[in-house]
């Protein structure tokens, strides 16, 4: 008896065994596979930190903050370890101002944990991308400090330091001057005449005043009174980031060129001790249009200037053009098209539409622009548009005008300048070239002082915050 239990036993589970394995099997073919990396990247900034990973399938992900150190905890759906995903660890740079490491592990079979340390707090927000240009799927992680910088503080301690850097370099030369005034002879004829013997003493020569070094950005005085007199440029390097722009034949890219572009006529502008010139990116990440827009009202810009070098469907199309923004219709069918296509900007460098709650309150306030902020755009457009034509050719001879998003801020005259064609191959090596650059520069810094100097700006009262 005992020995036909068993062997009733053993046919039971090899019966049971028989049943489960088509079922399992079918489990495991039911199965969603893991996404597949295709690509990591990061974008350090001091404005904040881009993480981005690309997938060929969509990716959920969870996260949370702790303390004691601070660091962001992030569990990424659907996803196992893979060299792509490892690649994230050497790609953190080291004077990323919010990142100090990564650390990477599979917590769940398939769930992937992603730890970041950081630096400092930040207030991170996470979100997905659709397909849209040459990316797939797109998991991005924007970590922003918790308390934003004040922008106009920033630039009054960027006067303040330019100041004192010019005050020490009279001073540097001065000592020099004065060191070889006690240390040469003395050869004039009517000191030689009455020269005395070699055994009298020399009356030291008195070192010069110099003027008194600037004071603090926290003194009021110096903050409101420098402030009230300062004139504030806002440049805007078009693109960035996750989003190239156009790239010319030979593999050069839009954001790569305005960014050097601007730099240089930052420092060009920044030469005048009355102006001082804000850059709504001044490395290579990505900005928002309404950001831009609000970059420029925060700091209570004069004038707003983006820099672009787009790409047409054919490399025959050459010539610099400059942009205002329409109450109406678009100029013509370019200005248009060229408008749509910045204005697409946002899909491919990719934002975070749910930080934008009520995009009516969003559109309202991008439509806010005046008929007298548009005729000043215009007048601005004209005096950089004759001063382009002298150092290349023009696309259009006139000021062209179209729905651009970024020109509407409705208090500071704005226009947009396509500083050549790309997609030219011509254009495209004169864009590469830093002497062209700085012609460029030159021109733009010569049409916006002509312009000043017809149109003086209105007496501001800007306050820190």
């Amino acid at each position: 008896m005992k020995g036909r239990r068993e062997a009733l036993g053993a046919m039971g589970g090899l019966l049971l065994s028989l049943r489960l394995q088509p079922a399992q099997a079918a489990s495991a073919a039911a199965a969603p596979k893991s996404s597949t990396i295709l690509a990591v990247r990061v974008w350090p900034a001091s404005d904040y930190t881009r993480v981005t990973l690309e997938s060929d399938k969509p990716l959920e992900a969870k996260h949370f903050l702790v303390e004691g150190p601070d660091r962001l905890v992030i569990d990424v759906e659907g996803l196992e370890l893979s060299p792509g995903l490892r690649e994230l660890l050497a790609k953190v740079r080291a004077d990323d101002p919010y990142i100090a490491g990564v650390r990477v592990g599979q917590n769940t079979p398939r769930v992937v944990r992603l730890v970041l340390d950081l630096k400092q707090p930040v207030a991170p927000q996470i979100f997905t991308l659709a397909p849209v240009a040459a990316y797939q799927n797109r998991l991005v992680f924007d970590l922003y400090p918790k308390q934003e910088q004040d922008p106009l503080l920033a630039l009054v301690k960027d006067k303040e330091a330019a100041e004192q850097a010019a005050a020490q370099s009279v001073q540097d030369a001065l000592g020099e001057l004065i060191g070889r005034i006690g240390k040469a002879p003395i050869t004039t004829p009517a000191v030689v005449a009455a020269a005395k013997p070699a055994s009298s003493v020399q009356t030291p020569v008195p070192a010069p005043t110099l003027p008194p070094a600037p004071t603090s950005p926290d003194d009021k005085e110096f903050s409101q009174a420098k402030l009230d007199r300062l004139i504030v440029i806002a440049l805007d390097p078009g693109h960035g980031g996750e989003d190239p722009g156009a790239v010319g034949p030979s593999g050069l890219k839009e954001k790569d060129v305005v960014l050097a572009v601007a730099l240089k006529l930052r420092d060009r502008l920044n030469s005048n001790p009355n102006i001082r010139v804000m850059l709504t990116r001044d490395a290579d990440f990505f900005v928002p249009l309404h950001e831009r827009v609000r970059k420029a009202r925060r700091v209570q810009a004069d004038l707003f200037v983006s820099i672009h070098a787009d790409a047409f469907f054919t490399p025959a199309a050459r010539g610099a053009s400059v942009f205002a923004l329409s109450d109406g219709a678009a100029s013509s069918a370019a200005a248009r098209w060229m408008a749509n296509k910045e204005n697409a900007a946002d899909m491919v460098g990719g934002v975070n539409n749910m930080v934008v709650k009520d995009a009516t309150v969003l559109k309202a306030m991008l439509d806010m622009s005046t008929t007298a902020q548009i005729k000043d755009s215009m007048k601005l457009g004209k005096e950089v548009l004759g001063q382009i034509g002298r150092v290349g050719q023009l696309h259009k001879k006139q000021v062209e005008q179209a729905g651009f998003a970024v020109l509407k801020a409705p208090d500071v005259p704005s226009i947009l300048v396509e500083t050549a064609f790309i997609s030219n191959p011509a254009e495209e090596a004169k864009l590469r070239d830093p002497d062209y650059q700085q012609q460029l520069v030159e021109a733009l810094a010569t049409g916006i002082a002509r312009y000043f100097a017809k149109n003086p700006p209105l007496a501001r009262h800007r306050v820190l915050s």
